[in-house]
């Protein structure tokens, strides 16, 4: 175990950091999904599918973004400054390009979109109306969010919860305002929070453009640095990203295949509800464990630019001391994510009794999945990826995904006809089961590549 005090200090503050961060971002979909539950249930399972497509825009963000703080972080160990701008810019290539594509099909095809996640008329009504109007914060939104991730990689990190505290805040109070027509708006319903949204989206990156203008002195990034970049870097770029980019890409289209499943199954209009409820809960909670993973995947990098002659010496206090810690996290997220049902329910009081029964099912299985889930996302993220092993992420992540969970949850809901909460646990299973395989890839050492020129 590491004995320093002052790197566990640098290390809780970067997590509690990146947690704070997570903790408002997943609160203004917290916000989204209390207001609009009280508003009805229906509305509230449309913008459930809807998130199903800002979830898969958010994977392929963080896959573009976790290239960034992998290369980022090493630079940064080295005390290398020069190539960060122009790994930084092939990123917001890859990313823009993406969330531009996603938005055209959002804008053009909304029926067809949510037609492929639901069989209920009413809760596909909802969301397409939602969805018309939200597809417009999805290049925002990527913008923003590599930036501020851009900027984690050298250590910076309180300009994420500046721009996600601000961003609560407006959604908050444009919710209330839209949503059911206070203070002589109109009641818009979903189209509301859909503008609230677009609003505090707009607002988070004209915040992170100020922060880079006026604040930030140690990249100095401006639009010509991030458009004329060093070409010799896209190649580095392209090796440690893409197998990212397909983890989180396939992981997006996971969670809308989720969705589908559950979406179609009978009594639909129970589930959907339940499991929006519980996903959204599951993610306030487990901010800590998110945290300490980006938080190792930062100094995992910085310690093996560091480290070059030797990495392995350098790494094996950090890799033992940090698993531990993982396991520590997540029993405790457990626990919380247990108890945390019944204040829940008295907030979504208008759910039927089969949905309100559902819920606390869902996170009763969520509060054991999230023990394996801060350990092995932890040292996958935190460690296999940072150090330049995306590869192999790429090929046990989608191992389970699409050769366990999903076939495993298909033939629970539509052969043998199981109770939804055995459906749910097969679509999470995968986090548990994951763990075996990244502790035994974390003890061989073998994810530790060269990824720096």
């Amino acid at each position: 175990m590491i004995r320093d005090k002052q790197f566990y200090k640098t290390f809780a503050i970067l997590t509690l950091s990146i947690a704070l961060q997570n903790l408002l971002t997943y609160s203004v979909n917290l916000a989204d999904n209390i207001m609009i539950g009280r508003y009805s249930q229906d509305a509230l399972s449309g913008v459930s599918l809807c998130n199903q497509f800002q979830f898969f825009l958010q994977m392929l963000v963080v896959g573009v973004s976790e290239g960034i703080v992998v290369l980022g972080a090493r630079y940064w160990g080295k005390k290398e400054i020069k190539p960060i701008p122009s790994i930084i810019g092939c990123g917001l290539r890859f990313g823009g390009g993406m969330a531009l594509i996603l938005f055209l099909i959002a804008l053009l095809f909304p029926n067809q979109m949510i037609g492929i996640m639901t069989n209920d008329a009413a809760v596909a009504e909802e969301a397409v109306k939602y969805l018309q109007i939200i597809c417009f914060t999805y290049i925002l939104f990527s913008i923003t969010n590599m930036l501020a991730s851009s900027l984690r990689s050298i250590g910076i990190v309180k300009i994420g919860y500046i721009i996600a505290g601000s961003t609560l805040c407006i959604n908050i109070v444009l919710n209330y305002i839209l949503i059911y027509g206070h203070f002589g708006a109109p009641a818009l319903g979903v189209r509301g929070a859909a503008v609230a949204t677009l609003v505090s989206r707009t607002m988070e990156l004209l915040i992170v453009i100020w922060f880079l203008k006026f604040r930030e002195h140690t990249l100095n990034l401006n639009l010509k640095k991030l458009i004329f970049i060093d070409k010799q870097y896209m190649t580095d770029y392209i090796r440690i990203s893409l197998p990212l980019l397909i983890t989180q890409a396939l992981w997006g289209i996971n969670s809308i295949a989720q969705t589908a499943i559950i979406g179609n199954m009978e009594d639909s209009a129970s589930i959907l509800p339940a499991n929006s409820i519980s996903v959204i809960v599951y993610q306030i909670i487990s901010v800590i464990g998110y945290g300490a993973s980006s938080a190792a995947a930062i100094v995992t990098g910085k310690t093996l630019g560091e480290h070059e002659q030797d990495p392995v010496e350098g790494i094996k206090p950090l890799l033992h001391s940090l698993q531990i810690l993982f396991l520590v996290i997540g029993i405790i997220t457990g626990i919380v994510l247990y108890l945390s049902q019944w204040p829940i329910m008295l907030i979504y009081n208008t759910l039927t009794p089969r949905a309100a029964q559902l819920t606390r099912q869902f996170i009763a299985v969520l509060a054991v999945t999230t023990v394996g889930t801060c350990y092995q996302m932890a040292t996958d993220c935190g460690f296999l990826r940072a150090g330049g092993d995306t590869r192999f992420s790429m090929i046990n992540n989608n191992i389970w995904t699409w050769l366990i969970c999903l076939p495993s949850a298909f033939l629970a809901a539509f052969v043998f006809h199981f109770p939804p909460v055995v459906v749910f646990f097969c679509l999470k299973m995968d986090q548990l089961g994951k763990c075996p395989v990244v502790y035994l890839r974390a003890k061989s050492y073998k994810w530790i590549h060269q990824v720096t020129r």
